[in-house]
């Protein structure tokens, strides 16, 4: 039994997750030639913990999804090409970091309204170096990663706020679906993601807007998911086939007690209440420990602009949308008990599944406004995570991209 403590223990320690139109997440091994002028390394950064997610107050949701179709759109996203920012002085990374710091207040407002800006062409974010250089001129504060208490993402370098996305050659057959970045009670405010290697086919960086989302759905299914409100399990324990082969009157006590014992080890881990359910067919068929997130609203007010954006995470975390493209671009690849945990679903706040009309038509507006974009070296999108959804293309080849969450 202590050897199952311990496994559960460790599993517990490392939880959680169509291809080309046009304009998240990452990882790195090596490091990019620096730009053609360069300047000073940054000092190491200290962050504060991310900060809670801003779940608003109660909304009238039929007057908050009139209100954000009526609502007029920006650009989506905003792009600002080095040419147009700093002309022939393209490449001289002091100047590019000069127009940062003098267009830091425009670039940080065109997040709010816009949801995204595309910066294409810089020399100076062609390094983890010149990357952190940006994001300290625009004013930007740095904090941990949601998954901090976890360490589940890696730093790039250590100090540096610059965290390795999910580029793994193990995962580039698996599609990132759309998703605002929190985890339990916390979410960053913004965040910006950077290309320092683009992979040689597909990985695009996907974008979408909460709003327009919105704004799209069907109405009576939004309202009920905003007065059901809605539940994520956020990673499998798929480790107790064996129980099924123990006599019937033993499985009941014994699966109460490493029930209690998984749920000590998980809370103790994470800063946000989890309940663990026992399911007998969990993803692979196998009898498991489903670990569920508390209950939440799909649809918040942005806690500047109090504009009602989407802001639920159903398209990455459904099981059943998954399955659906696995037939796409293949079977998940779970390499390591890591891996066979970051599974993840979606029910209603009551426990019940959603039906598969309802996912279908979730499926179908989120991808409706799904911006596909192909970053080269040097690209940064920066996002109000709020309202603007993001995720990752299957790619070939090497992918190197990077993201750093703000306060």
């Amino acid at each position: 039994m202590l050897l199952l403590v311990a496994h559960i223990a460790l599993a517990v320690a490392r939880p959680v997750s169509r291809v080309a139109r046009v304009p998240t997440v990452v990882r790195m091994a090596t490091v990019a030639p620096p730009a053609a002028t360069s300047v000073a390394a940054p000092p190491a950064v200290d962050m504060a913990v991310c900060p809670e997610t801003a779940w608003g107050r109660t909304l009238d949701i039929a007057e908050a999804q009139r209100r954000v179709r009526e609502a007029p759109r920006a650009q989506f996203p905003l792009e600002v090409q080095v040419a147009a920012a700093v002309g022939a002085a393209a490449g001289d990374a002091e100047a590019e970091l000069a127009y940062f710091r003098e267009h830091a207040a425009e670039l940080r407002a065109a997040m709010l309204k816009n949801g995204a800006v595309l910066l294409r062409g810089f020399a100076l974010t062609k390094t983890p170096e010149g990357f952190q250089q940006m994001y300290q001129a625009l004013g930007l504060v740095p904090c941990l990663d949601p998954l901090h208490s976890v360490a589940a993402r890696p730093m790039v370098s250590k100090g540096s706020a610059v965290y390795e996305a999910v580029n793994k050659e193990s995962r580039k057959n698996f599609f990132i679906g759309m998703h605002n970045e929190f985890v339990g009670k916390r979410a960053p405010r913004s965040a910006a993601f950077v290309c320092f290697k683009p992979a040689e086919e597909g990985g695009e960086f996907l974008l979408g807007d909460g709003r327009q989302i919105l704004a799209q759905l069907n109405p009576q299914l939004v309202k009920a998911l905003y007065e059901r409100q809605i539940r994520y399990s956020v990673m499998e324990l798929p480790f107790f086939g064996w129980i099924d082969t123990l006599p019937q009157p033993l499985q009941p006590p014994l699966m109460g007690l490493i029930r209690a014992l998984a749920t000590a080890a998980l809370n103790a881990k994470v800063d946000f209440d989890v309940e663990l359910v026992w399911r007998e067919q969990g993803y692979d068929g196998v009898r498991m420990l489903q670990a569920r997130a508390p209950v939440q609203p799909p649809v918040v007010e942005h806690p500047v602009t109090g504009e009602p954006t989407w802001f639920c995470n159903v398209h990455s975390h459904s099981s059943a949308l998954r399955k659906q493209r696995e037939a796409l671009y293949g079977a998940e690849r779970f390499e390591s008990g890591a891996s066979q945990i970051n599974k993840s679903d979606m029910y209603y706040g009551d426990g019940a599944e959603l039906s598969a009309a309802e996912l279908a038509e979730l499926d179908k507006v989120t991808m409706d406004n799904v911006q596909f974009i192909k970053m080269s070296h040097g690209d940064v999108v920066l996002l109000d995570n709020y309202v603007t959804m993001h995720g990752r293309n299957v790619f070939e080849g090497t992918r190197k991209h990077a993201v750093t969450w703000f306060q």
